[in-house]
């Protein structure tokens, strides 16, 4: 896997076809083959309801983009602790759509938002990102803090959502 990012205490590595396939079929091997340990919890049901998804949009591109899911990893100890990634290809504005999740066990340290700034940056260096939008439902209180420490603004809602964007 060529594509990688790395921050402070993380390193964001590409989902594959064939990770998401052995998780979804509740196998790890592949996983252990590069060094990685599933974090307690892991996948957790958000994970799991997240990669088909995930798999149907590998499915449209020869090899990671950059631009579907990333794993998100403890750097010292190789540990799968969360996902963090765009839902596809920008849009034709040039718009990308983030979504993150982290594992209960690993929650309130910080990790969604090293991982989230960090993705955002590589985004802003690809060719044509003029902006990444998010969304998270009005009870989801960390995300909400998540974004707006990222400097995401709040540009629309609806009864259980509210919609976000970050521009260049």
């Amino acid at each position: 896997m060529s594509l990688q990012i790395q921050t402070d205490r993380l390193k964001l590595l590409p989902f594959t076809i064939q990770i998401c396939e052995e998780a979804l079929s509740c196998s790890t091997s592949f996983l252990a083959d590069l060094g990685i340990t599933p974090g307690y919890g892991w996948p957790d049901l958000e994970t799991l309801d997240t990669l088909p998804r995930i798999l149907n949009h590998l499915n449209k591109v020869k090899y990671p983009s950059g631009f579907e899911s990333w794993m998100v990893l403890h750097k010292s100890t190789n540990t799968l602790i969360g996902d963090i990634g765009f839902k596809g290809l920008p849009n034709e504005y040039g718009e990308i759509d983030l979504g993150y999740g982290i594992i209960k066990s690993e929650t309130q340290k910080g990790y969604a938002k090293e991982a989230a700034s960090g993705l955002i940056d590589w985004a802003f260096k690809q060719n044509g990102i003029k902006a990444i939008t998010a969304n998270c439902s009005k009870e989801n209180l960390a995300s909400q803090q998540i974004l707006t420490f990222l400097n995401f603004k709040k540009v629309g809602e609806d009864q259980e959502m509210f919609y976000w964007k970050l521009m260049k």
